[in-house]
Parts: structure tokens; C-alpha cells; sequence
């Protein structure tokens, strides 16, 4: 946590579940500060009782800044003093953005745009923020904000010297038991002694836990270069299996109901699209898209031309690893949320 020592962490959106995890990844470490930026005063306070009683002697690190990304100055006013900031702020239900576009963009877009401006005015020295596979080849409200979210990323890097304000982008698929996700949905159901509601069972996802999202994070932060979009190899699985993994933990041959897709919804994700892979960097566990730091002159390009290209193919939920569902099951029972319910299930049976 070296690079961390001391210095003044501030995370947008951040009483969600990805706020969540890096408080409980850092908070108890030499980090000086951590500040929490939301609009929800209820989940603020939720929070902070959370830690006080869980990490008592270093509760006192974390700070809290009630605003919303839409509006500048708000936004401006977490801002003093912070050395990196964690943007995770977001609209992210794919069906109420396609009922509510311009909300997205709102949040997702002007959010950002906000958020990026205050940081470089402030001398904010690095910003990583979250995107999502719904940014490759959007076909919904949420993917398309969060595109254009992107877009406005890269360009924004290119107006300010990296040295003065790095700024990267991490783009990943499902994170599992994550606030508004699936499994604590189907867990619920299970409980209720209803039948778990799928939408198509040969449906591809992404999945990954939230520590491999804010290891992405970190990585981005450690080694992306301004302007870079980095991603994460994760494995993935039909929407079956995962059913039929969370089944098998809980209520082994539980009724699963298939309902149909939901507004906006693929049949599988894409982490790498096809043109980025003109540019892109293979780094082993993650893909680098670099920036593309050509300017608008393009008499130069028709002189010069551009021959270089990679070799790496498109990156996607059906071209990954596909795991069954006992691989899942091992993905599931890493992590906290699933062993206590799974406790708390077994006790009150």
C-alpha cells in the first residue's frame, strides 16, 4: 500500500458495493484518507455505523461528502486536498435507463465530465473510473452512457499532461452479489419458496468477484498509462449454470423459470471489441487499449498511412472460458456474502 501512504482516496459512488470493497480492502492500512461522495444520506449513515463497529480504530479515516456527480460543484467541493479518486459513480440497470436515456447520460456522461474537470482543476494526480462490458458494441440506454462515458475519458486525457492528472479507465463484466445483481435476487426467491426467475439460459456472462474488480483498479492505477482503457480476463458462464450453481449451494433442485430477456438486454458481453484490437496490448491477466493519440491534422494520415496493427482477437463472454457449475460454485464460495447466507439458510432451515 506504499503508494498509498498517506494520501487522500476519494470515491465516487461510493456507499455501493464497489465503495464497500475498498474500504475493506484499504481502510485498516496506512491510506491517510478515504472519502465517501454520494447523494443517498441513508446509505452514508448505514455505512458508517457499518465500519465504526467493524473497524473501530480506523473508522476515523473514512469521510463523508453528501452531493451528486451531476452537479460541478458539489463535486468540487470533495475535492480539496484529494491526491487520487475512484470513480465509481453510476446508473447502471439496464432497464431503467432504457426507460430513463437521458438520466443515464446524465449520471454516466455529465457525471464524469464533472468529475474529471473538478479533478484536474484541483491537481488531483491520478483518476480511475469504472466502465462496464455494456460499453463494447452498446445496443442498450445504460452501455451507450457508458460509451459515450468512455469517450469523454480518453479525450479528456488528451488535454491534460499525464504528469498532472493521470487518468485511465477499467472496463469489466458482472460482478457477482453486487448491489441490484442477480444471485442476492435469486437467493431472495429461494427463501421466499418461490421458483428463481432466468431470463435465457444460453445467455453468456462475464462474472468476477468484487476483489478482482478492485484489483483491476489497482492495477490500472499502478501500471495504466493516461488515456488507457484496461481490462480483465474473466471467465464466464451461461445464465443456466449460474441458476443452476446457485441452486445446487442453496435448494439442490429448486424450480428455475425462464422469463424471457429483459428491455436492452444481449445475448452475451464483450470485454474487447474487434477495432480495439487494432491497438490493443495483451499483458497476460489484462488488456491494455491504449489511447489513440493521433491528432485531427489527417493530411498527415493520408501521407503516412498507418500499417501497424495487432493481432489480438475480439474478447467476449462466449469466446472465454466457460465454466460449469461446480467452477462456479468454487467462484461463489470465495466470497464472504455467499458463506453467510448459505450459514444463515442451513440455520433457520
Amino acid at each position: 500500500m506504499s503508494l498509498f501512504t498517506n494520501k487522500t482516496l476519494l470515491i465516487t459512488g461510493g456507499t455501493g458495493s464497489f465503495g464497500n470493497a475498498v474500504l475493506n480492502r484499504f481502510l485498516d492500512t496506512d491510506i491517510g484518507e478515504i472519502r465517501i461522495f454520494s447523494r443517498d444520506e441513508k446509505k452514508q449513515d448505514d455505512m458508517r455505523h457499518e465500519f465504526q463497529a467493524k473497524l473501530p480504530q480506523a473508522s476515523n479515516k473514512i469521510k463523508f461528502f453528501l452531493g451528486d456527480v451531476r452537479d460541478l460543484q458539489s463535486v468540487k467541493n470533495a475535492m480539496h486536498g484529494v491526491d487520487y479518486i475512484f470513480h465509481a459513480a453510476a446508473l447502471k440497470q439496464v432497464p431503467s435507463c432504457e426507460f430513463f436515456p437521458l438520466e443515464a447520460v446524465k449520471t454516466n456522461v455529465m457525471g464524469t465530465d464533472n468529475v474529471l474537470t473538478a479533478a484536474i482543476d484541483a491537481g488531483v494526480k491520478t483518476v480511475i473510473c469504472l466502465s462496464t462490458d455494456k460499453a463494447a458494441y452498446p445496443v442498450n440506454a445504460m452501455g451507450t452512457s457508458k460509451a459515450m462515458m468512455e469517450k469523454v475519458i480518453v479525450a479528456k486525457s488528451r488535454t491534460v499532461a499525464p504528469e498532472k492528472t493521470k487518468i485511465c479507465c477499467t472496463r469489466y463484466g458482472n460482478v457477482m452479489c453486487s448491489r441490484g445483481s442477480v444471485i442476492p435476487l435469486w437467493i431472495d426467491q429461494i427463501k421466499a419458496g418461490n421458483p428463481i426467475t432466468i431470463t435465457e439460459p444460453s445467455m453468456t456472462r462475464f462474472i468476477m468477484s468484487l476483489e478482482e474488480a478492485v484489483d483491476l483498479v489497482l492495477f490500472a492505477f499502478a501500471h495504466g498509462v493516461s488515456g488507457d482503457i484496461l481490462v480483465q480476463k474473466a471467465p464466464a458462464c451461461t445464465i443456466e449454470v449460474l441458476a443452476q450453481a446457485v441452486t445446487g449451494l442453496f435448494s439442490p433442485g429448486h424450480e428455475i423459470r425462464v422469463i424471457g430477456i429483459r428491455h436492452g438486454e444481449k445475448m452475451y458481453e464483450t470485454l474487447l471489441t474487434n477495432e480495439e484490437c487494432a491497438g490493443a496490448v495483451d499483458l497476460g491477466d489484462f488488456y491494455r487499449v491504449p489511447c489513440d493519440k493521433r491528432d485531427l491534422n489527417y493530411d498527415k494520415y493520408f501521407r503516412e498511412g498507418n500499417l501497424q496493427r495487432s493481432k489480438l482477437t475480439e474478447f467476449n463472454s462466449n469466446n472465454t472460458q466457460l465454466l460449469n457449475p461446480e467452477q462456479v460454485q468454487q467462484k461463489l464460495l470465495e466470497l464472504e456474502y455467499i458463506r453467510e447466507e448459505l450459514e444463515n439458510w442451513k440455520m433457520n432451515r
